[in-house]
C-alpha cells in the first residue's frame, strides 16, 4: 500500500476536473513503462516468527533497524532518503522507486518505471540483494509467498502507519477477512500505461476478464497457521470477503461506456472513503463519501476542502483486481519466486504493449460476460487451471492468453543484450505450468506431504529470496 503522498492543494470544482486528472497519465506508445511492484514475508530466524517493528529485548530482528540498515547502503539500487509518519520510517524514496510496509512488515518495494522486462529483472535482482544484506546480519530473512504460512493473525505485528489504523478499526466492518488481507497476504502486480481513453478502456476489460487466469498461474498460498487450507490462491479467496465495495470486478468497469469520468464519479461516489491526510495525521472519516467531503458534508472534516491530492489519495483505496489510477495496476497474483514475478509482468506486458496482442486477447475474450468472469475468479482460489469454464477448464483460456502474451514480447523484439533472448524467455515458468506442470502452491503442497513430513514451516528456508 502507498506511503503518503506530497500533497497537490488544487481546489477540486468538477467531476470532469477529477477525469482530466487520470487522463493526464495517457502517453504515446513510445513512453510507456514497466513497473513492478512486490511484496515479501519477514521472518525471524530463531523462530521463523514475523519480526515486529521494534526488536524485543535483547534482539535485532526489527523491521525499524531493517529499514535504517537498508537506508545506509550505498551502489545502484541502494540507499535513499526515508519515508517517516509521526516520525517512525516506515519506507525509503529511492531513484524512481520506494520501499514501503504493508501493514505487518511486509515488505515492498515499488519498482522504477522502466522500459525492458530485463531491466526489471536486474532491478528485482538488485533490491533482493540489497535485503538479503541488510536483513541477515539482524537475524532476518525473507520469503515471497502469496499468505503467511504459519502464524495466526493474532500473531502478526502492526507497522506504525497512521492509516493503517484507521483501516484496522474499520475492515471488520464491512468484511470478514479484512484484517487477514492486510496483514497476512502478499502480492506482486505490474503497473502499465496507457495511449488514450479508449486504449484504457480495452486495457482494462481485458485485465479484468483475464485476471481470474493470473491467480491461477501463479497460485502460491495453500497453507494457513501451518495446515493446508483447501486453496492454491487462499490469497485470493481472502479477497472474496474483505470490503466488496471497493474489490473485485466491478461491472461499471466491463460497461462499454466507461471511461475516465464515469470512473471518477464511480469513486466519489460508490467508493467509500478511509482517511484525509492534513498536517502529518490521518482523519478517520471510513465509511464518508467523498462526494460529500467536495459538499462540506463531512462534519469531521468541516472547514476543509478536498483537493486534488486527496483525490490521489483516495484512488489508492480502491482493491479492484485491476486499479485504474493515472496508469493500470495489474493486482490479480500472489507473490511468488523471483521468476514467477518476473513472469508475471511478462504476462501482461506481452498482452497490453503490442498492438496485435491486445487485439487478440480482447477479441479471445470479447464474449466472457461479468458474471462468467466474477464466476471463474470466485472458482480458481481453490481450483487453479482446474476451475471450470464454460465446455472446458481455466486452462484451456491460460494456454491461448499465454500465446498470445509470448507472440506480444516477440513482437517488441527487446533482446537482452546482442543476440540475447527476447523478453518472451520469462514467461518459460508459465508454458511449463499450462502444459501440466505444477504450479507452486501445488509444488509446496507435495513437499508438505512428502519431504517436509507435514511440518509446513519447511517453507522458509527453501522459499528465501
Amino acid at each position: 500500500m502507498s506511503n503518503p503522498t506530497d500533497a497537490d492543494t488544487t481546489p477540486i470544482a468538477s467531476v470532469r476536473q477529477l477525469a482530466d486528472y487520470i487522463a493526464a497519465g495517457c502517453k504515446p506508445p513510445a513512453d510507456w513503462r514497466i513497473g513492478t511492484e512486490h511484496e515479501k514475508f519477514g521472518f525471524r530466524r530463531t523462530d521463523l516468527a514475523p519480526p515486529p517493528y521494534e526488536p524485543a529485548p535483547g534482539t535485532t530482528a526489527g523491521i525499524r533497524p531493517l529499514l535504517e540498515a537498508m537506508a545506509r547502503q550505498t551502489g545502484p539500487g541502494r540507499g535513499g532518503a526515508p519515508i517517516l509518519d509521526s516520525g517512525n520510517p516506515i519506507g525509503i524514496k529511492q531513484d524512481g522507486a520506494a520501499i514501503s510496509l504493508e501493514p505487518a512488515g511486509q515488505f515492498e518495494l515499488s519498482g522504477a518505471p522502466l522500459e525492458t522486462l530485463h531491466e526489471t529483472r536486474a532491478e528485482m535482482a538488485a533490491h533482493m540483494a540489497a535485503v538479503r544484506d541488510a536483513a541477515f546480519p539482524l537475524g532476518i530473512g525473507f520469503a515471497p509467498l502469496g499468505f503467511h504460512p504459519t502464524a495466526m493473525r493474532a500473531a502478526m505485528p502492526w507497522m506504525p502507519k497512521g492509516r493503517y489504523a484507521i483501516m484496522r478499526r474499520y475492515m471488520p466492518l464491512v468484511g470478514t477477512l479484512g484484517l487477514d488481507m492486510m496483514t497476512r497476504t502478499c502480492t506482486v502486480q505490474v503497473n502499465l500505461d496507457f495511449a488514450s481513453e479508449d486504449d484504457m478502456r480495452t486495457k482494462l476489460r481485458v485485465g479484468l476478464r483475464a485476471q481470474p487466469i493470473a491467480t491461477a498461474l501463479f497460485a502460491n498460498s495453500p497453507f494457513t497457521e501451518g495446515r493446508p487450507n483447501g486453496f492454491l490462491s487462499y490469497r485470493a479467496q481472502v479477497w472474496t470477503d474483505t470490503d466488496n465495495a471497493r474489490a473485485g470486478i466491478p461491472a461499471v468497469m466491463l460497461d462499454p461506456s466507461f471511461g475516465f469520468e464515469r470512473y471518477a464519479a464511480w469513486m466519489i461516489d460508490e467508493v467509500p472513503m478511509y482517511f484525509v491526510y492534513r498536517d502529518g495525521r490521518y482523519i478517520d472519516v471510513a465509511g464518508a463519501r467523498f462526494r460529500d467531503f467536495m459538499a462540506g458534508r463531512i462534519p469531521a472534516l468541516a472547514g476543509e476542502a478536498a483537493s486534488m491530492g486527496d483525490f490521489a489519495d483516495h484512488l489508492t483505496t480502491v482493491f479492484t483486481d485491476v486499479r485504474l489510477k493515472r496508469f493500470l495496476e495489474m493486482r490479480g497474483a500472489d507473490a511468488g519466486t523471483p521468476e514467477m514475478m518476473l513472469a508475471q509482468s511478462a504476462f501482461w506486458v506481452g498482452l497490453f504493449y503490442d498492438p496485435a496482442a491486445l487485439a487478440a486477447a480482447d477479441a479471445l475474450l470479447a464474449e466472457v460476460t461479468w458474471a462468467e468472469a466474477v464466476a471463474l475468479r470466485g472458482a480458481v482460489p481453490r481450483l487453479g487451471l482446474e476451475a471450470p469454464f464454460r465446455a472446458g477448464r481455466a486452462r484451456d483460456l491460460a494456454r491461448g492468453l499465454l500465446a498470445i502474451a509470448a507472440g506480444g514480447l516477440a513482437a517488441r523484439a527487446r533482446m537482452a543484450g546482442p543476440g540475447g533472448p527476447d523478453e518472451a524467455a520469462y514467461l518459460d515458468p508459465l508454458h511449463a505450468i499450462v502444459a501440466g506442470a505444477p504450479s507452486q502452491a501445488e509444488h509446496w503442497l507435495s513437499r508438505y506431504r512428502g519431504a517436509w513430513g507435514g511440518d509446513a514451516g519447511r517453507i522458509f528456508s527453501e522459499a528465501e529470496i
